[in-house]
């Protein structure tokens, strides 16, 4: 018999100590330590246990239908068809066309016919069929025309944030510039691949604002330090601040990162969420891009749209895109081998990425229930963000901005001394203390400013404005009285 070593049978192979630690110092605040405590609250609640709440409320992400946000019908008609391509037969079609409108029938007919089965690897780059719908949707959006062949097809847009960084990213010195606030995606991709992040700050006294001279300081100082910093991520609409870049400072942007040899990352997931259209309409990178002239044409930007958002929410089925622009054809061979090692974005992902981009026309038959049930989405998040907003700046100690656009508020909350000491002596920073007694006490699960990044002594949370319509009163009512509850139990 072969010898064994004593400790077999004690000690493992793999442990904490000796992983990869560029994965042990990653983290990801939407999905700590408060979402972890939510969904043991969950389980208590199915198992009868007695808690101050009767549900627990998920505001600690933009996962709309988590939330009871419905389905638009016209993509599930569809996506149900082409999963079931039987009912598509012609012996079943006078059943068929009794369950489904006639466009849904067509549009399922047609992406079965250039995608074969959705349970076959598809091209690696995604369905070209539906790169072409995706270009020619960027086309109608922008005036300017988009190329499929550098369209890549991914499983949400953060697969696409995580493949690009990777590709950016050539050594532990790399820097790329990030926002404060920013989403934790960033900081967390940034910290499996061994690079620096190197934050610029959004300005809160002035709608998180964002100007050419921050972003100047945080490249300069970051070169003085030996940093080679090689792109910059802005997200508009921004999360988790909810502002939305003018024209012209996208203008300041872009003519900031051509004259510093910069690539453009720009998160425009949120891009149909804008609820201040006349004051605040959404630009894309690209049509500013386009609109500067031929001095700007080799400026590097990949663009990032999702599924996940917007009037949609199909986040679960993980469908989204980033457009190249500028980028050496050597790179887009190297971003197409990277893709083929995990073989395909997944079918159904793509196929909803070909609705959303394509959604029905006025006209087909199924153009009024989409526009109504798009409409009923879009104007309910606006009432919602407005009377969120309204809650917020009612409580003692609290500022709030509005949201120009995305699905989220940032309110800064000011706390007293007092309950800063509690906060320490619990091991937490202040901001995630007063978000964890907020989840014990209601059962609304946010998340703290501090997994974010923000200015050194303010503390903030974020929260969606995603609870159904008809709970939101009393969402609303049940944080101010534990926030009334709070500030006297931690007054100093």
């Amino acid at each position: 018999m072969l010898a064994t070593p004593d400790n077999q049978d004690n000690e493992k192979v793999l442990t904490s100590s000796n992983m990869n630690p560029n994965v042990r110092k990653a983290e990801y605040a939407v999905r700590g330590a408060l979402a972890i405590k939510s969904e043991k609250l969950k389980v208590d609640l199915a198992n009868g246990v007695s808690l101050p709440f009767k549900r627990v409320v998920g505001c600690n992400i933009g996962n709309p239908q988590a939330l009871n946000q419905k389905p638009i019908t016209f993509f599930r008609q569809v996506a149900s068809l082409v999963e079931y391509p039987d009912l598509l037969n012609d012996e079943n079609a006078e059943l068929t066309s009794k369950l489904y409108p006639s466009d849904a029938i067509a549009r399922a007919k047609l992406l079965l016919k250039h995608i074969g089965s959705v349970g076959a690897y598809s091209h690696s780059q995604g369905i070209p069929y539906i790169r072409e719908d995706v270009a020619n949707f960027i086309s109608e959006r922008d005036g300017y025309p988009a190329d499929p062949s550098k369209i890549y097809l991914t499983q949400g847009a953060s697969a696409g944030v995580q493949l690009t960084l990777q590709m950016i990213v050539e050594h532990s010195n790399v820097g790329i510039m990030i926002p404060i606030p920013q989403y934790p995606l960033y900081t967390a991709t940034l910290a499996v691949l061994d690079a620096k992040p190197v934050p610029y700050y959004l300005d809160e006294s002035k709608g998180w604002g964002l100007t050419t001279e921050e972003l100047q300081r945080s490249y300069d100082e970051a070169a003085k330090s030996g940093i080679e910093t090689r792109a910059l991520v802005i997200i508009n609409p921004g999360n988790p601040t909810g502002q939305c870049l003018t024209e012209e400072n996208m203008r300041e942007i872009i003519d900031f990162c051509y004259k510093n040899r910069v690539i453009l990352l720009a998160d425009e997931v949120y891009q149909t969420n804008i609820y201040q259209p006349e004051k605040r309409p959404f630009h894309s990178f690209k049509k500013v891009l386009k609109s500067m002239g031929p001095k700007y044409e080799g400026q590097e930007l990949i663009s990032y749209h999702s599924i996940s958002k917007g009037m949609i929410g199909e986040c679960g089925r993980r469908g989204g895109y980033f457009e190249c622009e500028g980028l050496d054809t050597s790179i887009l061979e190297q971003i197409y081998k990277i893709s083929s090692i995990s073989l395909c974005p997944n079918v159904q992902g793509q196929i909803m990425v070909d609705l959303m981009v394509n959604p029905p026309k006025k006209g087909d038959p199924s153009y009024a229930q989409y526009k109504q049930e798009y409409d009923d989405i879009y104007f309910s998040l606006i009432k919602r963000a407005k009377k969120l907003e309204e809650s917020f700046r009612s409580l003692e100690g609290c500022s709030c901005n509005s949201a120009d656009g995305a699905m989220y508020l940032f309110p800064q909350i000011r706390l007293s001394k007092k309950a800063i000491a509690a906060a320490k002596e619990a091991g937490k920073s202040p901001d995630e203390f007063y978000c964890m007694a907020m989840l014990e006490a209601t059962g609304v699960c946010m998340v703290a400013g501090s997994g974010f990044g923000q200015v050194e002594g303010t503390a903030h949370f974020r929260s969606t404005f995603l609870p159904q319509p008809e709970l939101f009163d009393d969402f609303c009512s049940g944080i101010k009285k534990f926030h009334e509850g709070f500030m006297d139990k931690y007054r100093d």
